[in-house]
């Protein structure tokens, strides 16, 4: 392990750990009053749960980085297959909370299996891609992977998580365009994918509020929030007062009066908020700073990979991280609709949290194998 230790990428670890522990403080300080008035007034519950999370993640990424990349084949197949199986059984027979079914809930602590599959996809893509770059012209064998994408994307828009389906399938359509696809493919695929999005969007505007759910339709309308205060722009409209309320130094920390109850699920999709409330527009750079580093470094151990397999998991792990990031915050900006989606690093939940670290242990696992090949 020491050995590991040594040829790890070191500023991936500072950022990371840096990141995690603004995380921790954000959680705790935007959760305190929702945890004392909700939950036996126990300040410190989510806080306590979120670094649960982090060391049960923690130990675990101590036994994953053990793996070599060229083991994540049989096993990334395995885990996406016993995922959707998963995402399917609670979507017929699950609880649906916050209208979906995909939640695994044990003694209070509740599980997202979809979370899981975009981390398994990386690997899978990446694997096959690396292991096929011989057949880049044969159109069959360069659609295996995203046939498989196309059956678990379909899992997730079955149990109502529209967020997850949204990165999953951009995460995946990213990865097929940088991987080793003859460009006639990627040109073939792009034309069918502008054709399909224009069918889609038909769809939705003819027949939507017959095809959707009430509750997802009115995700749509997320322009002029405080306009509907009372009803559908509740959250929003809080989310804004929170962030103009930070101005350009923040109130401090602890100091957030959003999350007396006015903002609704202060310390998950919308901690972004409560964070610039308490820290303000520098607060809101210096997060912004180390997300860029963050993601550019993840990048620059990609290029230095020597297999396309490598940089493939690297530059998938940069995708899923941003992705998270852009959805996020454009839905708590009121940018784009609302969908429910953690922002990395910052957000209370142990399926994101567990998540972050496996893709980051596989960006290290990387590192690990470029250094030791060097050396």
């Amino acid at each position: 392990m020491l050995t590991i230790f040594k040829k790890i990428d070191k500023p991936l670890l500072i950022i990371s750990t840096i990141l995690f522990a603004i995380g921790l403080v954000t959680i705790y300080s935007a959760s305190n009053v929702t945890a004392y008035m909700l939950n036996d007034a126990d300040p410190s519950r989510y806080f306590i749960k979120e670094l649960f999370f982090l060391a049960i993640g923690f130990l675990l990424c101590l036994v994953f980085i053990l793996f070599p990349t060229k083991k994540y084949s049989v096993a990334s197949w395995l885990v996406t297959f016993v995922v959707a199986a998963v995402i399917v059984l609670l979507s017929l027979l699950g609880q649906v909370i916050n209208g979906m079914s995909g939640w695994i809930n044990y003694n209070g602590l509740g599980i997202q299996p979809s979370e899981f599959a975009k981390i398994a996809i990386i690997p899978l893509i990446a694997t096959y891609y690396g292991s096929n770059v011989r057949y880049a012209n044969d159109f069959k064998k360069m659609m295996v992977p995203m046939i498989v994408a196309a059956i678990v994307a379909l899992t997730i828009v079955f149990q109502g998580d529209l967020g997850t389906a949204i990165i999953f399938v951009g995460l995946c359509v990213l990865m097929f365009f940088i991987s080793p696809a003859a460009p006639k493919i990627k040109r073939k695929i792009f034309l069918w994918g502008i054709i399909a999005l224009a069918f889609l969007a038909v769809i939705v505007l003819v027949g939507g509020d017959k095809l959707l759910p009430k509750d997802k339709l009115e995700r749509f309308n997320y322009d002029n929030p405080c306009s509907r205060y009372i009803t559908t722009g509740n959250q929003l409209c809080n989310g804004y007062i929170a962030i103009n309320g930070g101005g350009l130094t923040g109130k401090g920390l602890g100091n957030s009066t959003q999350k007396y109850l006015y903002l609704p699920e202060a310390h998950t999709d919308f901690v972004f908020a409560i964070y610039v409330e308490e820290t303000g527009i520098i607060g809101a750079l210096i997060l912004f700073s180390l997300y860029f580093v963050l993601l550019v470094r993840i990048i620059v151990i990609g290029k230095r990979s020597s297999s396309t397999s490598k940089r493939l998991i690297c530059y998938g792990v940069c995708f899923y991280i941003f992705m998270h990031i852009m959805v996020n915050l454009t839905g708590v900006l009121g940018i784009l609709p609302m969908t429910g989606v953690p922002l990395p690093f910052m957000s209370y939940g142990g399926s994101i949290c567990w998540c972050i670290l496996l893709a980051l242990t596989m960006v290290q696992r990387v590192s690990y194998e470029n250094n030791t090949k060097k050396s």
